[in-house]
């Protein structure tokens, strides 16, 4: 329980990861609140002329005086009534820091222009019946302005919500049986951005720094834990015009993609979770070039064994010690060209590619003091993108091809499984072709996507854990208002496992294939208008998922999905996004 000064009371879970970032949410928050307080008077207001002394009041400035009950005479000298008008006059301006900073924007890069011209004026604090519009409300000091600088903090969110049932009253699973599948089920996910935007007039260097928590399932009112699942998604600083328009560096942990398709939820092509740094470079001829290299090591025995040894110097009990501690580190590399073709329409190609390497090292085994060599581990991903846009709508559409080998194949947080006869990953495999596109017309819009994997890992025999797949989905929309409309959605999923299996009806073992189509329905209501990418969004959902005997054997026995051939999906969600660097800069 924290005690707040006044009569407020705030109860903390007890785990201290959970207390500590909820802490530092309520305190972020608190300054966000008290800046956007801030920039009600941040921009100075336009100057009216200095009347003359001798000038009668006009029938506003009456009106307003009455309004803030000053109902007293006008004074007869003409003197006075002028010092009382510039007395009040200066009242009313904010302090001269408060003037010099700009409100805040969700502008993705902070903005470079000189900041706006005001005369010196010595500041006047306000009345004392009248708290200060400054950062002191949330208890912070906010340092006075006076090189130039510029500064706004601001707050972006990604988020889904969804409550749904099947048709015995169960909760409602995702019912995918391919990786990337249908998102009308996906599970509840939010993110909570912070970011400060600053420009520094001394250097001409624009910063920002993002911060980035998300909150994934489950949700307290759904099952009553008071408790959540956390993770830090961004955290990191860029600063960008770096001696070079154009050229700008970053460095922390961060979520570091490119495009993507949104009806799979699912980044075909570059898609890292880094703690590193990188470059980018935009010249005049709008090339794109970045490079990166960021280090990860999953919790996972592949990448760090703990062992308990005596303490030393003859201490009584034991120490912990990594006996295995390795991480993998990943070099990337993108470079983007943009074709236009008159002010609209145009098309960009996309190179990319990725390096991966992990040390050797050692582990114990099941014998005590009986140690063996870890192989050192290497892979790579080569891979490309079309896209091509009508400048109209959203209008778009990309293809993505990906190949990938050795240790890149398994994924960065996967643990390889089924290594090859040198015990390492050379041999394991990836092929992905993806394509994701949307088009709009007056009322009418049409989204896709699709992608083929196949993937093998490094033993030569072929097991469960290797597989093709595929999934294509299509999800026409219609308004019947600009904030009402109807979405139909149809898709087909397939997968083939490299494992025989003998038949329910009897006969010789085969590979496993499986396969379901679903069908859905979603009226929604759009706050912000038409548009498919158009968010907030709130919507009802009826699904309908169709499961053949192969799709209903990947389940384990008494698993209501192996009973099920029909599986019946009832829900009301929402989504939104907006002021996020994650998802293609400031959303609107």
């Amino acid at each position: 329980m924290l005690q707040v000064p006044g009569r407020v009371l705030v109860y903390l879970p007890r785990d201290p990861t959970v207390r500590f970032l909820l802490t530092s949410t309520v305190f972020l928050t608190a300054t966000f609140a008290a800046s956007s307080a801030r920039s009600d008077d941040v921009t100075p207001a336009p100057r009216r002329p200095r009347r003359d002394a001798t000038e009668e009041p006009t029938t506003a400035e009456r009106t307003t005086r009455r309004e803030h009950g000053d109902e007293s005479a006008e004074p007869k000298a003409a003197t006075q009534r002028a010092s009382r008008e510039d007395a009040s006059r200066r009242e009313d301006e904010p302090p001269l820091a408060e003037r010099s900073s700009t409100a805040p924007s969700d502008k993705r890069t902070p903005m470079a222009d000189a900041p706006p011209k005001v005369e010196p004026r010595e500041p006047v604090s306000p009345p004392p019946s009248e708290p200060a519009p400054t950062l002191a409300r949330a208890g912070l000091v906010v340092p006075t302005n006076t090189n130039g600088h510029r500064g706004t903090f601001v707050f972006g969110s990604y988020g889904r919500v969804l409550a749904a049932s099947d048709a015995a009253g169960r909760p409602a699973r995702d019912s995918d049986i391919v990786a990337y599948g249908s998102r009308v089920d996906a599970v509840n996910y939010v993110e909570l951005e912070l970011r400060r935007e600053d420009h520094w007039e001394a250097t001409g260097i624009d910063t920002r720094i993002v911060s980035t928590l998300a909150i994934g399932n489950s949700i307290f009112h759904h099952n009553g834990v008071f408790d959540a699942q956390v993770a830090v998604r961004n955290l990191y600083l860029e600063a960008m015009n770096l001696g070079h328009r154009g050229l700008s560096a970053w460095a922390g942990s961060r979520m570091y993609r490119g495009d993507d398709i949104y009806l799979l939820n699912f980044w075909p092509l570059d898609n890292l979770n880094t703690m590193g740094a990188g470059l980018r470079f935009e010249a005049p001829t709008h090339t794109i070039a970045q490079l990166h290299i960021g280090f990860g090591q999953p919790d996972s025995p592949f990448y760090k064994q703990r062992a308990s040894r005596p303490s030393p110097l003859n201490q009584f009990g034991a120490a912990t010690i990594d006996l295995l501690d390795r991480q993998r580190w990943i070099g990337s590399a993108r470079l983007e060209q943009p074709i236009r073709f008159g002010e609209k329409v145009g098309m960009k190609l996309v190179a990319y590619g990725e390096a991966h390497r992990l040390p050797a090292g050692e582990r114990e085994t099941a014998r005590d003091g009986v140690f063996e060599a870890v192989p050192a581990e290497a892979g790579f991903v080569v891979g490309g993108q079309l896209g091509a846009w009508t400048g109209e709508r959203n209008s778009h559409l990309n293809v993505f091809v990906r190949y990938a080998g050795g240790l890149a194949a398994y994924g960065e947080f996967a643990t390889p499984s089924s290594l090859g006869v040198d015990r390492t990953t050379s041999g394991a495999r990836e092929l992905q072709v993806a394509f994701g596109g949307n088009y709009e017309l007056g009322r009418f819009a049409v989204m896709a996507g699709g992608y083929l994997r196949s993937f093998r890992n490094a033993s030569r025999a072929l097991d469960a854990s290797d597989v093709d797949e595929g999934s294509v989905i299509v999800r026409p929309q219609v308004w019947f208002r600009d904030w009402l409309g109807i979405g139909v959605e149809g898709g087909y999923q397939l997968q083939q496992r490299g494992t025989l299996v003998v038949p329910e009806e009897g006969g010789s073992p085969a590979p496993i294939v499986a396969t379901m189509p679903r069908f859905a329905v979603m009226p929604f209501i759009s706050p912000a208008g038409r548009g498919s990418f158009s968010r907030p969004m709130m919507w009802l959902i009826y699904s309908a998922g169709f499961r053949d005997a192969g799709a209903r054997a990947l389940y384990p026995v008494d698993d209501p999905f192996r009973t099920r051939a029909v599986e019946h999906f009832f829900g009301v969600g929402a989504e939104w996004w907006f002021g996020s660097s994650s998802y293609g800069g400031t959303l609107q």
